[in-house]
């Protein structure tokens, strides 16, 4: 007579193993995550002091750059009245960093001031009740 034994072997995923698997399944889901109003308005702060920053920065340093090129031209290739006019070129750019940072700032609290207060205002006034 045949022996019909059913064998099963059952292995589940440790802790470790099922934290992977759910991270590489969590990746994988289309989650349509829901903003907050207060991330909203973190991401509309972050907006208006960031971006004229960041432009301000770039312009001050393609100045400083090109004011280098002027500084090698004069001092290490002998290009005197070339590297005078290169560095002055130069100057320009990073001397009107500042006033294009105050300028640039200035128009985006203008374009988001508004959407900015009727958040922070509804944000305040639905902690209220």
């Amino acid at each position: 007579m045949k022996n019909n034994d059913f064998e099963f072997n059952y292995s589940a995923p440790t802790n470790e193993e099922r934290k992977e698997i759910e991270s590489i399944r969590n990746s994988y889901l289309n989650k349509t995550k829901e903003i907050s109003k207060l991330d909203l308005l973190r991401k509309l702060d972050n907006k208006v002091k960031n971006t004229p920053l960041v432009l301000a920065l770039a312009i001050g340093i393609l100045g400083a750059l090109i004011f280098g090129l002027g500084m090698a031209m004069s001092l290490e290739w002998n290009l005197l009245i070339w590297g005078i006019v290169v560095s002055s070129v130069g100057v320009v750019p990073c001397a009107l960093a500042y006033p294009f940072f105050k300028l640039s700032t200035k128009h985006m609290k203008a374009k988001y001031s508004s959407q900015i207060l009727s958040l922070s205002e509804e944000l305040l006034n639905s902690e209220i009740k």
